[in-house]
């Protein structure tokens, strides 16, 4: 097969866009306008620019617009219900269900619309690890899109593109709308994951997000069989070679957090831990910028001043071409997508040894958890599950502000398995590789959302950094009485009411009825998970709710 490295109709037909690799992955593409393989960044700007579907910042960044989804749209995920991934797939609310013959409707129907379109192809790999990666073919109807996908995936090199064999493709038509009285779907649009074609499709939204989450939902899927736990997190290793993960949802810190010029980081985003290595998953980072401070994260800012960067519901001045970054005018969740290499420390190889620490990062959205805590491994599983956090505003469609909310394993929406799958991995791999594990609030401090203020990243990375070079550990604590963490008494450069979440609050007694309150939330939570946990984690969970 040819592959084209610049603008070119391709030459191969139906099949050319929809075979190769385990199984058959033919559905249906035929009579395409121009089929564009594998284009440079360049070439792809000037597509993009010549369609019409972005602007050229000041900086050479491609600013691009995604209309009425600004984030992710986790009630319009569906997996097909088939008999090779049926029994392991964990069916509800987060992992619904679509009828083999609905979605070979919906799939007959786009391929239909795919029909005189020209359309982009990017064939990259997922996985830095070589013995778990695998081969994703993207097919867009835009090139910026398509650009994404270069950036945030890993590119293979150019002998590998002669005879590349996708193990899954995603043909992301965003300008195709979903009919539920048809479809079976909940909305127009769809992200839809069929294990048997190994193909996802994707229409009615212009977000670019969905198509880095499918892979990661594709690979949530598939490397638990192998022995690799996959994580929802970032990650950095240090000048001795110390591995560090971060766990949170998006908007939690994990991108700026792990970002620190004194530690190579390996990746911001989604990783696997094998048996001897953490890799990532990506070649990119999807970076929140809205309020972005070169002051505060001066490696992040520097990306969205370069060429090669693409900027999602960004403000541009249409007569300078400078960015607001401060601007929420199309979004709260305002993102940058860009190559890993674009920040200076980041690791080339994008794997490194096991963890000797765990961050679990939560925005605490009633401010009543510690700024820092220590957990036994027992804690680390309950909290795991937990996956306490605040919906960020602009996330998910529809959250205009912070809302409590409880998202096992840091990334529900993405994990097709049961999530004590996940966690049983968690605790196993800690326990046998002696991880210490930590909770960082990145919440509220002093009251919850609307009363008290959003944690000093200052202060925060001073008790990261504490954490991660052994400093944290040495000093004395003492037990959170609500929560049952470890809670250091000191920590450099942080002030120590700040360490003591009561402490920073003026209502003593109003702390102490939000922290019941959260406490109690815990506890609700987690009777979804009583039995299928052993009897250390059920204590913990009961000291953690007491």
């Amino acid at each position: 097969m040819v592959h084209h490295a610049g603008p070119a109709i391709s030459e191969h037909g139906l099949d050319a866009l929809g075979s190769g690799g385990p199984g058959n992955l033919s559905f249906g593409l035929k009579n395409l306008g121009n089929v564009y393989w594998n284009l440079s960044v360049p070439a792809l700007y000037d597509q993009a620019l010549k369609r019409g579907e972005g602007t050229l910042s000041a900086g050479g960044p491609l600013c691009v617009l995604t209309g009425v989804h600004t984030g992710r749209s986790p009630n319009d995920k569906f997996f097909v219900r088939e008999p090779g991934s049926e029994k392991n797939i964990d069916w509800g609310k987060t992992n619904k269900a679509m009828d083999p013959a609905r979605f070979e409707g919906l799939l007959a129907r786009m391929t239909a619309y795919a029909q005189r379109r020209d359309l982009f192809v990017r064939e990259c790999y997922a996985g830095a690890d070589p013995a778990h990666r695998i081969g994703v073919r993207v097919i867009n109807e835009t090139a910026w899109h398509n650009l994404f996908a270069m950036n945030m995936f890993l590119r293979p090199p150019m002998q590998d593109l002669a005879n590349f064999q996708p193990d899954f493709t995603i043909l992301q038509l965003p300008g195709f709308q979903a009919i539920p009285e048809i479809d079976g779907t909940a909305s127009d649009c769809a992200i839809v994951c069929d294990f048997s074609r190994r193909l996802v499709v994707i229409c009615g939204t212009w977000y670019a997000g969905e198509i880095k989450k499918s892979v990661f939902t594709i690979l949530n899927y598939l490397l638990p069989e192998k022995n690799v736990l996959p994580m929802h997190c970032s990650a950095n290793v240090g000048a001795k070679g110390d591995v560090a993960i971060f766990f949170g949802l998006s908007g939690t810190g994990k991108t700026t957090l792990s970002a620190d010029a004194s530690r190579t980081l390996i990746g911001d985003d989604e990783h696997g831990w094998g048996d001897s290595t953490v890799f990532n998953f990506e070649g990119g980072c999807y970076a929140k910028v809205i309020k972005l401070s070169q002051e505060a994260e001066p490696e992040i800012y520097a990306t969205t001043q370069r060429f090669g960067t693409v900027l999602e519901n960004v403000v541009l001045d249409p007569d300078t071409g400078l960015l607001d970054l401060d601007s929420a005018k199309y979004a709260e969740n305002t993102r940058a997508c860009y190559p890993l290499d674009f920040i200076p420390n980041a690791s080339a190889s994008g794997i490194a040894g096991t963890p000797e620490n765990i961050v679990m990062l939560t925005a605490d959205a009633f401010g009543v958890l510690p700024p820092i805590s220590r957990l036994s491994p027992e804690q680390a599983m309950y909290h795991f599950l937990s996956g306490y956090t605040a919906r960020v505003a602009g996330t998910e469609k529809g959250v205009k502000e912070p809302q409590a909310t409880f998202s096992t394993c840091f990334g529900a929406p993405f994990m097709p398995r049961h999530p004590t799958v996940y966690a049983k991995m968690l605790g196993e791999k800690m326990a046998k590789q002696n991880v210490k594990c930590w909770l960082v609030n990145t919440g509220w401090s002093g009251g919850g959302f609307g009363v008290g203020e959003r944690m000093s990243i200052r202060h925060t990375r001073s008790m990261v950094r504490a954490a991660l070079d052994g400093r944290l550990a040495q000093v004395a604590s003492t037990q959170d009485p609500n929560f049952g963490m470890q809670v250091p008494s000191a920590c450099p450069d942080v002030p120590a009411d700040v360490l003591n979440p009561k402490a920073s609050w003026t209502d003593k007694k109003a702390y102490d009825s939000a922290a019941r309150d959260v406490a109690g939330r815990f506890e609700a939570n987690f009777k979804q998970f009583e039995k299928a946990v052993d009897d250390k984690v059920k204590k913990a969970a009961i000291r953690a709710a007491a």
